[in-house]
């Protein structure tokens, strides 16, 4: 992300502040949980994870407590790790949120080197901050320095061919389709060559 003030569509993704505590995990409805979530029945979720059905609907209704073993069993059929077995679900998963963002009903934010569009701009507490930019800088020399912040950085070319600078690669050259993945903390600037502006889509980790 880059622009005069870099921060600034990140601050407003996080002005919500933190998530609110959440409840203790309870195993079976967790279990039940992602085993629906997968739309399996419990005997294809039993048959997946190789216990028998009978004692997947003890676990799933709290009547016994599974051994470590079943517990690994129960991660590989529904290919997750153990962990994330006790890792209650975020609230936006509970929740079920969606944004729709139509074209040209993203909230705009312009400067002197790039046009962005912030996409579900409404959506608080987002884990990733997904934006469309019209690239209007034309050489390296139109930044004030670097432009780097917290989280990770996803770029996907959408029209025309951009440059990417970064602070400990050579520049890059990608057009429409290309795209790159990189750590945002490190110094990083994008240009247009194209003789119209180029445009992209920006995903940037707000975790």
């Amino acid at each position: 992300m880059a622009g005069s003030d870099p921060k600034t569509l990140i601050r407003i993704a996080r002005e919500s502040g933190p998530d609110a505590p959440v409840a203790p995990l309870n195993l079976g409805e967790r279990v039940r949980d992602l085993r629906k979530a997968r739309g399996w029945t419990l005997e294809q979720a039993a048959s997946q994870a190789g216990l028998a059905r009978s004692t997947l609907s003890k676990i799933e209704n709290g009547q016994m407590s599974p051994t470590y073993e079943a517990l690994k069993k129960l991660a590989e059929g529904l290919a997750i790790s153990v962990p994330q077995l006790f890792t209650p679900p975020s609230k936006a998963q509970v929740s079920g949120r969606m944004a729709v963002t139509k074209q040209g009903e993203g909230q705009g934010h312009a400067t002197a080197t790039y046009e962005h569009e912030l996409l579900a701009g409404h959506l608080t507490r987002k884990q990733m901050l997904p934006y469309r930019a019209r690239i209007r800088a034309r050489d390296v020399g139109e930044f004030d320095g670097w432009v780097r912040h917290d989280g990770e950085e996803f770029l996907y070319v959408l029209t025309g061919v951009v440059r990417l600078y970064t602070e400990f690669y050579e520049p890059v050259d990608l057009r429409r389709g290309d795209s790159a993945y990189y750590d945002a903390s490190m110094g990083h600037n994008v240009i247009s060559l194209s003789e119209e502006d180029a445009t992209i889509l920006w995903v940037t980790s707000l975790v």
